[in-house]
């Protein structure tokens, strides 16, 4: 997971306009089709973190369309800094920052979002934004509308890969240890359905499917490089 992956990704939405489009579609496909037509500033942010590998540092609590849910997301883990000037000036390329067209620094306030490209001195950040006019551009915006940004923790996977690199992939009928481990975080993860007893049966692959799509990989059922950081993620 890296910065740059994410506003690689980022960059090549530049210039999509109008609804549906490629990222409404992708959401709609996973949470309804009121997606579809609806604002998708957010829905940008999901779709790139996904394409690039972010996922689990730039949604936290997985996929998000409702920003102000986004916000407090971040809050929660801590990743959060205040839309104050001194703040702005911090930003880093990568960021997700949260606009509020009322000028308040308020989470529930806010309007807007878009991924930090450079921060550029005296408050002021360049962006790259979905749903802005209906479109994906470049912006630059000052602390004035500012909310606060996100720092995803696009480092954080660095002790889970040495980690997944020795764990197995596991799906439906395998039996042994990785699936007693599986079965134990998809507890730990509210799904008490589930029995720890080393077979992948119907109960686990719906489990994990549920997981899967909670954290924003693709909800095929099966436990492997993906998936792995999503279930070890235990808050």
């Amino acid at each position: 997971m890296t910065a740059a992956s994410m506003l690689a990704e980022a960059r090549k939405s530049l210039g999509m306009s109008g609804r549906p489009n490629a990222i409404t579609k992708e959401y709609a496909a996973r949470h309804g089709d009121e997606f579809l037509k609806a604002s998708w500033c957010d829905m940008a942010i999901t779709y790139w973190a996904r394409h690039s590998g972010n996922a689990a540092a730039v949604l936290p609590a997985g996929d998000r369309a409702y920003t102000p849910w986004h916000a407090e997301d971040f809050q929660k883990a801590g990743r959060w800094h205040t839309g104050t000037t001194a703040q702005v000036d911090a930003a880093e390329p990568g960021d997700i920052v949260f606009f509020d067209w009322g000028s308040s620094n308020s989470i529930s306030a806010i309007d807007h979002v878009g991924v930090v490209e450079k921060a550029l001195g005296g408050g002021r950040v360049q962006t790259i934004e979905g749903n802005t006019s209906d479109a994906c551009k470049r912006r630059v915006r000052g602390a004035d509308v500012i909310a606060g940004y996100g720092r995803p923790d696009y480092s954080g996977d660095d002790w889970t890969e040495a980690i997944v690199n020795k764990l197995p992939q596991v799906g439906k009928g395998d039996t042994g240890e990785g699936v007693e481990t599986v079965q134990g975080l998809l507890l730990a993860r509210s799904h008490p359905e589930v029995a720890v007893n080393g077979r992948f049966d119907d109960a686990t692959e719906a489990a994990v499917k549920a997981v899967q799509k909670w954290g924003g990989v693709t909800a095929d059922g099966i436990v492997g490089r993906d998936t792995w950081p999503v279930l070890l993620r235990v808050h």
